[in-house]
Parts: structure tokens; C-alpha cells; sequence
């Protein structure tokens, strides 16, 4: 078995003041950046085998985006773009990737962020040294909550708001894993983490500030909590219905702004590094290998009913304020997209660590199944990897309704989306064995 070689580097992809910032409904600019944003690469290579995961600090990427940062890394490298992965982090606190709702994109932005991807890559192979890699799972159930609940009225409704009387229970489970890929050098420091870990964001009140959010926080806590100074990259897990609200629980309290933001990724930071000090077994040697599929995705199409509604409220003036407009607004663009499409679903395999790519938010229980179907000793699921096509809810889901299910850009999967999707990432998996 080939001896096994990682680096990593990362590139600031930064915005600058003023840009707009999606995830919320209401328009945003940013009028100050509470910490940076980075394209972080981590580069595996195992005799001729090569590949890339980069990590980026933003609310998502499109395909147009990987595609051509795959491009020109590929020229920069000679690493095979179809070995590399790059997905968002899914902060909100980001420039705008993507038109959505309120938000166009900002294309300066993106034209810039796909050549710092690219960048990365490369810093990263001029970075590669010989190290020895471990694998292992922590939990921290604490930090993460199912955000759809079941109603006294017989609905399902996201965010039903702290301790609400009319709450029944939550509608689905989580998933408190915390995925590691630790990697050491022959002098025993730490060379590079990759953590897996399924929370859609934390957030806080800073709407208007550019921010890592707790991806951030966690990866540096990481690396302070060593006392060392290397990459580690928080890659999100399959976390479509989940956040970090108890809403069992009053609501927090914030001592100052960022205090829920860097608490949650202080705790994933620690849970991380207490599982990494009770790796046992390490290697020098791995097999690094990637498999892609390309499913083809189907949206679903507006009713007639919501067609008449969106050609009124499209035929007078633009009302961004208003929910109602937005959303027909969001249906005219849905009706422009083709009614099928290839998408990428990847699989990565570093030693006995089988990673999982899929190009949406991505509801808990699939990445639960794809893990539990998984060949591999430790399997991480990755959202948001390669592209967007919105949230992927479970066909339960989409028959009970509520916000990630209501039908726009960021909501457009048919029934039996999900059901193909672990199939297809179980069989790549099962094809890297």
C-alpha cells in the first residue's frame, strides 16, 4: 500500500464591504467583517492516486462555480478535476453565491472566490509532506436540534419558536457525530483535521457582519487547543432540517454578539480534540481513491393555482418586502430551469475514511442511512458539495409541508429525490472498497 502524503492551505475569499448577504429573508449588506472567510484545501496522495477536498467559507456554490475552479486548479496541479471536491460551509453570514429570494449574485464575488478556490489546491500539493492519518467519531448531541416540529393542529412548521405551547415534538432526528480525519506528522504534531459535523449554522445578532460562523470558530479553537499552528476544515454534514435551537429551552441569551457562534464551536472543537487524543491506531499508508456519478435530478413544476398567482403579483410593480411576491418571484424562476438535469454525487476514500459529496441541504435521516449502509469504518456525508439544487427533504417531508418543502429555487425535488440519491452514494461507496 502507498505511502501516504497530505497537505493543506488556505486561500482568504474575503468580500468587501458592502455586498449583499443571503439567508435571510430581508435584504442585508455588510457593514463589517466580524472575521475572514477562507477556501480551505486539504490535498490526499497516495502513490499515483490524488485528490482535493476544499472547504469554502460561503452560504453555497453552483456548479458553474466548482466547475471552473475545478478547471483551473486542474491546470495548476495536474490533479484530475473529477478528483476534487469543493463544497460550502453554508454560513450565512457570506456574500451572495447565488440569486435567491432578495439577493442577486454578486458576480464580481464569485469571479474572484472560483480563482482564490483554484489557488488553494495548489498552495495545498506544494504543501504535501509525509504524515500518518487516524480516523475516528466523537458525539455531541447538545448542539444540535431537529427545527421541524409536529403541531397541536396537525401541521409541521419549522421553527416553531422557543417553548411554544402548540408543539408537539420534533418531526425527525439528528445526527451527533462528529466525524474526524486527523493527521500527524513523523515529529507528532498535528497536520491536518478534517471534522464532519451535521448543523446547518448558529448565527447570532450580527446580521449585517461578515462571518465564519461557528466553522470558524471551531477550526481555530482546533488548532489553539493543540497549540500548534495547522489547517483543520469543518465540512457540513447532512443537516437540511437541523439547527441550533432548543426549543425545549428558553432562548439564549447572548453576553455579546458572537458569544452563540463561538460557544458551538468551541464545544465541536473540544469534542474533536478529545476524540483525536483516543485515536490508537495510525498509518502511514492509505489507498486514495474517487468515484462520481451523475443521477439525473427532476423539479417540480408550479400548479396552476400558484401560475395565476404569480402572474398577478408579477404583473405590478416589485413589492421585495412582501413574502407573496418573493415567492412568485421565485416560482418564475423555477419555470425557466429545464425539468431535469445530471447533478454530482461523489465519493472520496482516504485509508479506511469514506467521504460522501451531495449538492444540496440535505435532510438528516439520508445521511444517517447512507452511514449506516456505508462499507467504510468511518463515513463522513458532506452537503452542499459541487453545486446546489436546493433542500433535499425525505418524501415524508415533502407530504407534511413547511418552509423546506415550499416550492422555489432553494426547494424544487420530486418525490423518491432522496431514495436515489443514497443509492447512488451507497454504490459509489461500495465501488471505492
Amino acid at each position: 500500500m502507498p505511502k501516504l502524503r497530505i497537505g493543506t492551505a488556505a486561500s482568504d475569499i474575503t468580500p468587501k464591504l458592502g455586498v449583499g448577504i443571503p439567508g435571510y429573508f430581508n435584504m442585508r449588506k455588510a457593514d463589517d467583517i466580524a472575521d475572514p472567510l477562507f477556501a480551505k484545501a486539504t490535498v490526499f496522495e497516495a502513490g499515483d492516486q490524488t485528490a482535493a477536498l476544499v472547504v469554502c467559507d460561503v452560504i453555497l456554490l453552483l456548479e458553474k462555480h466548482t466547475k471552473r475552479a475545478k478547471a483551473r486548479a486542474e491546470a495548476l496541479t495536474g490533479i484530475a478535476a473529477d478528483n476534487m471536491m469543493i463544497t460550502a460551509t453554508h454560513t450565512h453570514f457570506g456574500p451572495a453565491t447565488s440569486t435567491l429570494f432578495n439577493n442577486d449574485e454578486d458576480v464580481d464575488y464569485t469571479s474572484f472566490m472560483v480563482d482564490k478556490i483554484a489557488d488553494a489546491v495548489r498552495l495545498a500539493q506544494l504543501n504535501l509532506r509525509p504524515v500518518a492519518m487516524g480516523h475516528i467519531s466523537g458525539s455531541e448531541p447538545g448542539e444540535v436540534h431537529n427545527r421541524r416540529w409536529h403541531m397541536k393542529d396537525g401541521t409541521v412548521q419549522m421553527n416553531p419558536g422557543y417553548q411554544n405551547p402548540d408543539r408537539v415534538r420534533p418531526a425527525g432526528p439528528t445526527d451527533p457525530e462528529v466525524g474526524l480525519l486527523a493527521a500527524m506528522t513523523p515529529e507528532g504534531d498535528p497536520a491536518a483535521a478534517v471534522m464532519n459535523y451535521a448543523l446547518h449554522y448558529v448565527g447570532g445578532p450580527y446580521p449585517n457582519s461578515i462571518s465564519a460562523d461557528y466553522f470558524g470558530y471551531a477550526c481555530r479553537a482546533l488548532a489553539r487547543m493543540w497549540g500548534r499552528d495547522f489547517l483543520a476544515v469543518l465540512a457540513n454534514g447532512c443537516c437540511g432540517d437541523i439547527n441550533n435551537c432548543d426549543f425545549d429551552k428558553p432562548a439564549p441569551e447572548y453576553p455579546d454578539p458572537f458569544y452563540q457562534a463561538r460557544r458551538v464551536g468551541n464545544v465541536v472543537a473540544a469534542e474533536a480534540f478529545r476524540a483525536w487524543n483516543q485515536i490508537r491506531d495510525w498509518t502511514d499508508n492509505a489507498t486514495v481513491r474517487v468515484a462520481n456519478a451523475y443521477p439525473i435530478f427532476q423539479r417540480r413544476s408550479v400548479t396552476d393555482e400558484q401560475r395565476a398567482r404569480m402572474e398577478e403579483l408579477l404583473a405590478g410593480p416589485p413589492d421585495p418586502n412582501n413574502v407573496q411576491w418573493m415567492y412568485a418571484l421565485e416560482w418564475s424562476r423555477v419555470e425557466a430551469k429545464p425539468k431535469q438535469w445530471p447533478v454530482q454525487i461523489q465519493a472520496l476514500r482516504v485509508g479506511d475514511v469514506g467521504m460522501v459529496g451531495l449538492p444540496g441541504e440535505v435532510f438528516v435521516e439520508i445521511g444517517l442511512e447512507i452511514k449506516r449502509r456505508s462499507p467504510f469504518d468511518h463515513t463522513m456525508v458532506i452537503e452542499l458539495a459541487n453545486d446546489w439544487v436546493g433542500y433535499i427533504p425525505t418524501d415524508k417531508a415533502l407530504q407534511e409541508g413547511s418552509y423546506e418543502t415550499e416550492l422555489g429555487t432553494n426547494s424544487m425535488a420530486v418525490p423518491g429525490t432522496a431514495d436515489l440519491w443514497i443509492e447512488t452514494a451507497v454504490k459509489l461507496l461500495n465501488d471505492l472498497v
